[in-house]
């Protein structure tokens, strides 16, 4: 190897196939576990929604389900392949891979968007979505996930994985350096350089016309939540959005038919939906947003994303008034 390029490789044990493509400065790298050869099953569709923090063994092992035997795929821009092991744990597939895209030249190569292709189940890890928009929308690799999805394979994500999930999305392509958009300042400047929101990702069934967020409650995020969807309404991106944040080591795990259930150990997971525009949404003006209704559902509770119904949860409305979230929750109560 030297310092220009990355040269194709292939490292083969027992367990583990490891390819380099080649191509100037940085390359894809694609690490097997599990048998050499393609198998080809019958999976069945679904999405886990996970959000972040701890993984969650339940949701990994519905997936692996869903899968019926395959090849079971994880997709990030950076990292190694910590997954493997632990998916392998909780799964009897055919293979356990982690597939790392760093860049858009290796995005280009048609031998990636190959393996996407030939995966039963694909997750998209955690890190900074960000990545995800500069180096795979717009390429083969998108194409591929899209195509996946289409022909009925499971896919999930968790923290940045998941806050690209829903048709809109948070970006983050303007947040500096390990600092993410906090709630007050995207409250009290909708036109924050950090609200940046994308469209035109991924397709999923079901969620559509909706954005996601993650680590929701853990991180306070609220209130940069209500601002993303206020912006799509001031932006023409749609009239009557929707959201699904989940909280940390929570998941909602979405059925072919839209039924949801939700799992794990944090505080679960939150449906919003505006009934109007906001009041006020301009720029260097805090923002005025009333009558967002919400629906909290902890773990073992369920929603119905086709008729935005839930059981196990409980009802309450926010509203913004000069950038301040106030709630109809028992103590003023957000999450």
């Amino acid at each position: 190897m030297t310092n220009r390029f990355i040269r194709t490789c292939a490292v083969i044990s027992a367990v583990t196939i490891l390819f380099c493509g080649m191509s100037p400065a940085a390359s894809y790298q694609y690490i097997r576990s599990g048998h050499q050869g393609d198998v080809k099953t019958t999976p069945i569709a679904g999405t886990a929604m996970m959000g972040g923090g701890s993984d969650l063994d339940v949701a990994f092992a519905w997936l692996c389900h869903k899968a019926n035997g395959g090849d079971f795929l994880i997709l990030r821009a950076h990292g190694g392949d910590d997954y493997n092991a632990y998916v392998n744990g909780l799964c009897k597939a055919n293979s356990v891979a982690t597939l790392i895209i760093p860049d858009r030249e290796s995005a280009q190569d048609p031998a990636v968007a190959d393996i996407i292709r030939h995966a039963e189940a694909v997750f998209i890890a955690g890190g900074d979505q960000a990545n995800y928009i500069h180096f795979w929308k717009g390429t083969p690799v998108q194409d591929a996930i899209n195509a996946d999805i289409a022909a009925g394979k499971p896919v999930g994500g968790t923290s940045a994985g998941l806050a690209v999930q829903g048709e809109f999305l948070y970006g983050a392509l303007n947040d500096p350096a390990d600092a993410e958009l906090h709630s007050k300042d995207a409250l009290s400047d909708p036109f924050h350089n950090q609200v940046t929101v994308v469209t035109g990702f991924l397709k999923i069934p079901h969620l559509d016309n909706l954005i996601t967020d993650s680590h929701f409650a853990k991180r306070d995020r609220m209130g940069r939540t209500l601002v993303f969807l206020a912006r799509i309404i001031a932006d023409g991106m749609a009239k009557n959005p929707r959201e699904i944040a989940v909280d940390e080591k929570s998941a909602v795990l979405v059925e072919s038919d839209g039924k949801a259930t939700v799992i794990g150990s944090g505080k679960g997971a939150y449906f919003l939906r505006p009934k109007h525009a906001p009041e006020v949404c301009k720029e260097n003006v805090p923002l005025e947003f009333h009558d967002v209704s919400v629906y909290h559902v902890a773990t073992g509770g369920h929603f119905d994303l086709n008729t935005w119904t839930g059981d196990g949860g409980s009802s309450y409305s926010l509203t913004v008034e000069k950038g301040v979230v106030h709630s109809t929750a028992p103590e003023n109560a957000i999450y």
